[in-house]
């Protein structure tokens, strides 16, 4: 079934083709509903053709190249932007980690994408410092893709996220949504949250105190007229959230081993827990999981994680479509 989002949000769409062609995409602050529904009826325009088709969708970016430049660990993002590229008809180089890239010599980062622009017509980019993507997009000529800088943003994880919520719900108006776990250094849940301060929500921020949303983005959220609440224990949200949006602890990213096993194992959702909550609610997650979900809770038909995976391909593909200019 294909889902016509700007119907379903009743928005209107921008005019084909035009919106972001040869644009960087570095912040989810740029896209607004107008924008996201434009996003979410191409990727549903690829998914139908893909089941129909998929050699149709060769033709879209043939010839075109796509340099993925990831120089922190990832296997979803970099898959899924690869696997996009391939079913457009484009093609790929990939560099995994700096000790694989010129940078382990001691090149900085723009004279690496610099360097990558020669060869392609765009570039994803993940780097671990914050305003990396914006800082490297300012001095290219081709679009850039952010694939997640530091505990910055993730903005194309968050129209995922976005657009399986759709998905799973048929809606996002009125969902009460839940984001757990390590909301400080989660850069998901900070673009998350943002792009759904567009919508008539209801949000709750569920993690231990150490680990509480940046002050900026709660700021964001009051300043928007979103309601929210922060809570420490998740049963107190267990019946009445629509969405469960779960992160792990995100180890690498914090100062030391003690501070870190403050706060590891301190939300775990299992089948006793998934059988308390509302019969239409979805657990998401943006992977990789530990030991924050258990393994049988996998197969739940409310478990959407794997469903979420499936949807980011269809929006980098859409995106990737739209930076150079053709949908």
């Amino acid at each position: 079934m294909v889902l016509q989002a700007s119907a379903l949000l009743n928005v209107a769409t921008p005019e084909r083709n035009k919106w972001l062609k040869g644009k960087s995409i570095v912040a989810i602050s740029q896209f607004d509903p107008s924008g996201t529904a434009y996003t979410f009826d191409v990727a549903e325009e690829y998914r139908e053709i893909f089941a129909d088709n998929r050699r149709r969708l060769k033709e879209i970016l043939f010839a075109f190249q796509l340099a993925n430049l990831f120089f922190e660990p990832s296997t979803r993002t970099s898959s899924s932007f690869a696997s996009a590229m391939f079913a457009l008809g484009g093609d790929v180089i990939s560099i995994n980690g700096v000790t694989y890239s010129s940078m382990e010599k001691g090149e900085d980062l723009i004279h690496t994408v610099l360097t990558e622009q020669e060869y392609v017509d765009a570039i994803v980019l993940r780097h671990k410092d914050v305003g990396s993507a914006a800082k490297a997009a300012g001095r290219l000529g081709i679009p850039l893709i952010n694939g997640g800088d530091g505990e910055g943003e993730h903005p194309t994880q968050a129209l995922l996220d976005l657009y399986t919520i759709l998905r799973e719900q048929k809606r996002i108006n009125g969902l009460t949504i839940t984001l757990i776990g390590d909301l400080k250094r989660g850069r998901t849940v900070h673009s998350l949250t943002e792009l759904l301060l567009s919508y008539d929500v209801r949000l709750n921020f569920v993690a231990p105190e150490v680990s509480r949303m940046p002050v900026h983005i709660i700021e964001k959220v009051k300043a928007s007229g979103v309601p929210y609440q922060e809570y420490t224990d998740l049963h107190e949200v267990q019946k009445t959230t629509d969405v469960f949006y779960m992160t792990r602890v995100q180890k690498e990213r914090f100062d030391s081993e003690e501070e870190y096993n403050k706060v590891k194992g301190l939300y775990r959702i299992d089948m006793a827990f998934m059988a308390g909550i509302k019969s239409d609610a979805k657990l998401m997650h943006p992977l990789p999981c530990l030991d924050e979900i258990a393994r049988e809770v996998d197969v739940h038909p409310n478990a959407a994680y794997f469903r979420q995976v499936g949807n980011g391909k269809f929006i980098r593909m859409a995106l990737l479509a739209m930076v150079l200019g053709q949908a």
